[in-house]
């Protein structure tokens, strides 16, 4: 870990290699390394949905709603609700049983879409909906199919704002589209979380792993403050660092994909940063050591973050897709567009922090 490095965003040099833990696995349970062969054979991404939901009414059944057990039309044995876990052992067994076997799809990524939906956001959802209670804004500005680009504030020592925006998108859009987002090199060198990272979809913070799953339709997250923002001292909070020099714009531009800035308010406090450890920084190869008023003094306790409440709003689309196809090289166009995303983002920010009754509710 102490050799790690971060690549900017829009580092346009080209990769060998998309990081660990990237793998293909199709029905015959055999992996091949992520980056052999062109572009046009990436696979689609495996639909969600059909194989989470359980078996349906039997022959036998009748096809009018079932009463719920003892609203007084039943016989109030607890059949339906017998019938009802019945059915969700039978789910989770088969669930089970292929994860087993080697019998689910990723796609070149990594991404896990059976895995993500089941298991990753339901231990992802109750942060999401009953220590953080964040409240979505504007998730309709996200276009219903297609790629698109939502750009993002980061904060709060921890990434937690990039996996909170994730169970946004995934358990409020209404076209149930889910989030890639593009992390540093950091993440994909650390055990455990490397390979959990691939699992909910997420890849290297590079302008080729973005313009392929933009071409493929997907929503791709990005935060181009990266370490900077993340990493900010707490008397800074909620003031946007740089946003490098306009890569994702670049990458938007390419595809014709347009642009979603996101405001998130609540991640500055989970962890105020009131110092940074440098030395120790250097020693584990980390790009800064957080002190906290609770870390390190109070050991894995202060690990917790601090139960603060957020609001994630969606802005109004950027389209890209009216340029010619060199503005994506055009240096004044894109630093116009980068700045145009930065303002929509800090000016809502603001919005909502006039409007916040609380810190924590």
């Amino acid at each position: 870990m102490a050799d790690a490095k971060v690549i900017p965003f829009d580092d346009d040099r080209s990769r060998g290699s998309r990081g660990a833990g990237s793998r293909r696995r199709g029905s015959s349970a055999e992996s091949a390394p992520v980056g052999e062969g062109p572009v046009g054979d990436v696979q689609p991404l495996p639909v969600r949905g059909a194989a989470a939901q359980g078996p349906g009414p039997g022959p036998d059944e009748s096809p009018e709603p079932r009463p719920a057990v003892g609203d007084g039309d039943g016989d109030g044995d607890g059949s339906d609700r017998d019938g009802g876990l019945e059915r969700r052992v039978a789910a989770g067994l088969s669930f089970l049983r292929r994860r087993l076997t080697g019998d689910y799809d990723v796609d070149d990524f990594g991404y896990d879409a059976e895995l993500t939906d089941q298991v990753l956001m339901s231990l992802l959802r109750p942060v999401y909906e009953k220590y953080f209670r964040v409240e979505v804004k504007g998730v309709e500005n996200i276009p219903a199919e297609g790629g698109a680009l939502i750009v993002a504030n980061h904060s709060g020592t921890l990434p937690l704002d990039g996996l909170m925006m994730q169970v946004a998108v995934h358990d409020h859009h209404p076209a149930d589209r889910h989030l890639r987002l593009l992390a540093a090199d950091l993440v994909f060198v650390l055990p455990v979380v490397n390979e959990l990272a691939r699992k909910l979809g997420h890849t290297l913070a590079c302008a080729e792993d973005a313009e392929r799953l933009l071409a493929q339709g997907e929503l791709v997250g990005v935060m181009p403050e990266g370490f900077k923002g993340i990493g900010k001292p707490f008397g800074e909070r909620y003031k946007l660092q740089r946003f490098g020099r306009g890569g994702f714009v670049s990458t938007a531009l390419r595809q014709g994909a347009p642009i979603v800035p996101c405001s998130i308010v609540g991640a500055e406090e989970i962890y105020p940063m009131i110092g940074n450890s440098k030395t120790l920084a250097r020693l584990l190869g980390f790009p800064y050591f957080p002190l906290t008023p609770t870390f390190p003094w109070l050991g894995p306790l202060g690990a917790v973050p601090l139960p603060t409440k957020w609001t994630i709003q969606f802005g109004e689309p950027i389209p890209t897709d009216g340029y010619a196809p060199e503005a994506a090289e055009d240096p004044v166009l894109m630093f116009n567009l980068t700045d145009q995303v930065r303002e929509q983002i800090q000016h809502t920010l603001y919005k909502l922090l006039v409007q916040r009754r609380s810190v924590f509710f």
